[in-house]
């Protein structure tokens, strides 16, 4: 069986293997996978981790991924392709809430092998939502646009609420405080909102003086409060470039960086290389930055 259905602005793939073959680097923005049947081994950047029947995979872009087939398996590819950022006219749902909670997912997500969901019930959800997709997509085509779309986003915020409940890379491994978790999460979930990064008022959510707040952080995280801040403004920065049509001017702004010169110096201090470099190389300087080859 080889079912394709392309679907702007996603691209939905069922297809059952024997043995895996070679796909395009570049997934646009990220997949999610879908095990229908059969067993194997998935790799990202050269880590491996087991599948089953029932297994649920994220593919960032920009990374290597394959699939060794052990039994013959049936994948569900659902592809969130960059095209439904670039040509949202035709779709009547709010362009930056989507975008937002899509850049939540590929800047917190860990990017390590395994299955991302962390609740049984989360995963029954996606199952049926995705037998309704295929469903949708085979039997009405172009004319289930928006209830597609609609549980697209049903499923991003499955994917979110798993990827909360994920342990984050950048936390000590010795510490028992879930405190910095929480910390965290209220961090990337208003990383726009630049009154709500504030010491003071950091302080005040998670109970701290204002005098402790950077230096739990720092102990916690290894890096500075205001580091962490700039690094995931500029993770989503990396992600608007490579990923939408937005203006410099409108991701300053969205960001909290005063003007245009500010995000660039910014983005040059810390990545070493201007944003018009990277946006003639980002996809490059990404797969370099993965140790990715091919």
């Amino acid at each position: 069986m080889n079912v394709i259905e392309t679907y702007k602005p996603f691209e939905i793939q069922e297809i059952e293997l024997t043995e895996w073959k070679p796909r395009p680097v570049k997934n646009n923005f990220f997949e999610l996978v879908l095990i229908k049947s059969g067993e194997g081994t998935q790799c990202i950047n050269y880590n491996l981790s087991p599948y089953h029947k029932n297994s649920l995979f994220l593919l960032p872009p920009l990374k290597c991924h394959s699939f060794t087939v052990e039994k013959p398996t049936t994948f569900v590819f659902l592809k969130f392709t960059d095209s439904f950022f670039k040509d949202i006219g035709k779709i009547n749902i709010d362009r930056n809430e989507w975008f937002k909670e899509a850049s939540f997912i590929l800047s917190n997500y860990n990017q390590l092998p395994g299955d991302i969901i962390k609740d049984e019930i989360d995963r029954k959800h996606l199952e049926s939502i995705v037998q309704i997709i295929l469903a949708e997509s085979r039997n009405y085509g172009s004319a289930s646009i928006n209830l597609i779309t609609s549980l697209m986003t049903s499923i991003l915020e499955i994917l979110i609420r798993n990827i909360k409940k994920g342990t984050y890379t950048e936390v000590s491994d010795n510490t028992t405080d879930q405190r910095i978790t929480k910390m965290l999460n209220y961090i990337n979930e208003n990383i726009d909102k630049t009154e709500l990064l504030k010491i003071d008022h950091l302080a005040s959510v998670f109970m701290m003086s204002p005098t402790y707040v950077s230096e739990y952080f720092k102990k916690q995280v290894n890096m500075s409060l205001r580091e962490y801040i700039i690094k995931a403004k500029l993770k989503l920065v990396e992600i608007r470039l490579l990923n939408s049509d937005f203006t410099l001017t409108q991701i300053a702004d969205d960001l909290g960086f005063t003007d245009i010169s500010h995000l660039s110096k910014t983005f040059k201090r810390y990545t070493g290389i201007s944003i018009r470099e990277f946006k003639k190389n980002g996809e490059y300087m990404l797969l370099k930055r993965a140790r990715c080859t091919a």
